[in-house]
C-alpha cells in the first residue's frame, strides 16, 4: 500500500492542536523522562520534594511567625499555614524553572523531527506535580499532627491545582520561547522566581495587606490561588477574598493566551536559533 505525501501551505498550522493529540505518547515519554532524570543518581531521591518545601516552611515559620509574630489565618497553626501556601509556590516555581530550560535541554529533539513543540515545556509540568503530591504527604502528616481537619472545601482543591496549572503553563511557555532566542534569560529567571516568593504570601497571610492596596497586590496571580488553597486546606480558617481570585483567574487567562501566542509565533524559528 503506497503512501500520499501531502504538501500543502498551511496545513501544519491548521492541524497543530490535532497534532497535540496525536503525539500525546511523546508527551508521555517525555514527561517520563524528566521525572527519572530529575532524581537521577541522587542519595535521597524523591525525598528532595519533601526536604525543599519543609526547609521553606521552617525558614518562614521563625522569620514571619516567631520574629515578626505575623498572624496565622484563624485558628490554623502557623506552620500549616504556611505549609498550605509553600505547596502552589513550590508548584509554580519548580514548573516554571524547569519550562523555561526545557527546549534548551531538548535541543537536539528539536532541530531532527517535527512535532508540537508545545509538547516539550508542558511535558515538565507534569514533574512539578509528582512532586507537589509527594509534598503534599507533609501536609496529611501535619495535619494529623496539629489534630487539625479540613473542611468541605478540600473537595474544591482541585479547581486550585488546574488554577496553579495555568497560571505557570503561560509564563513558562513565554520564557520558554525567549530563552531560545535571548540566553540571558536563563539567568534572570532564578532571581525572578526567588523575588516572587518574597513578594507573594507563602510566609504570611494576604489577610495583613490594606484594603486599599490588596486588590493591586491580587494582581500577582499567585496570592489568589495561595488564598484558595488555604481556604481548600484550612477547613475555611483561611477567608477568600474572592477580588484576588478574580484578579488570578483574569492575569492567568491573560498569561495563559499571550504564552501560547508567543510560543507559537516563535516556534517556526527554533530549529534555527538553538
Amino acid at each position: 500500500m503506497r503512501t500520499r505525501l501531502v504538501i500543502e501551505p498551511g496545513r501544519q498550522a491548521r492541524n497543530y492542536w490535532g497534532d497535540l493529540w496525536r503525539y500525546r505518547e511523546l508527551f508521555y515519554v517525555l514527561a517520563w523522562r524528566d521525572l527519572a532524570v530529575r532524581y537521577k543518581q541522587t542519595v535521597i531521591g524523591g525525598a528532595w520534594a519533601l526536604i525543599r518545601p519543609l526547609l521553606t516552611v521552617i525558614i518562614f515559620t521563625l522569620i514571619f511567625g516567631r520574629f515578626a509574630n505575623l498572624p496565622s489565618d484563624g485558628t490554623a497553626p502557623y506552620p500549616l499555614m504556611v505549609f498550605a501556601g509553600t505547596l502552589p509556590w513550590t508548584f509554580f516555581s519548580t514548573g516554571l524553572s524547569d519550562a523555561s530550560n526545557s527546549l534548551i535541554a531538548n535541543a537536539n529533539l528539536l532541530s531532527k523531527v517535527y512535532f508540537p513543540r508545545l509538547i516539550v515545556p508542558t511535558a515538565t509540568l507534569v514533574v512539578s506535580l509528582v512532586d507537589f503530591l509527594i509534598a503534599f504527604l507533609i501536609l496529611v502528616g501535619m495535619m494529623a499532627w496539629y489534630r487539625f481537619a479540613p473542611g468541605w472545601q478540600i473537595l474544591i482543591l482541585p479547581a486550585f491545582i488546574l488554577l496553579a496549572f495555568i497560571v505557570s503553563i503561560g509564563p513558562a511557555l513565554w520564557i520558554a520561547a525567549l530563552n531560545i532566542k535571548y540566553r540571558d534569560v536563563r539567568v534572570v529567571t532564578p532571581f525572578l522566581v526567588q523575588f516572587g516568593l518574597f513578594v507573594s504570601p507563602v510566609g504570611f497571610s494576604s489577610s495583613i495587606i490594606s484594603e486599599q492596596w490588596r486588590l493591586a497586590y491580587s494582581l500577582n496571580p499567585m496570592v489568589g490561588v495561595i488564598d484558595g488553597f488555604r481556604w481548600c486546606l484550612l477547613g475555611g480558617q483561611a477567608q477568600l477574598y474572592l477580588p484576588a481570585l478574580g484578579a488570578s483567574l483574569g492575569v492567568g487567562a491573560f498569561f495563559l493566551w499571550f504564552g501560547i501566542r508567543r510560543f507559537r509565533r516563535a516556534e517556526g524559528s527554533f530549529a534555527d536559533l538553538i
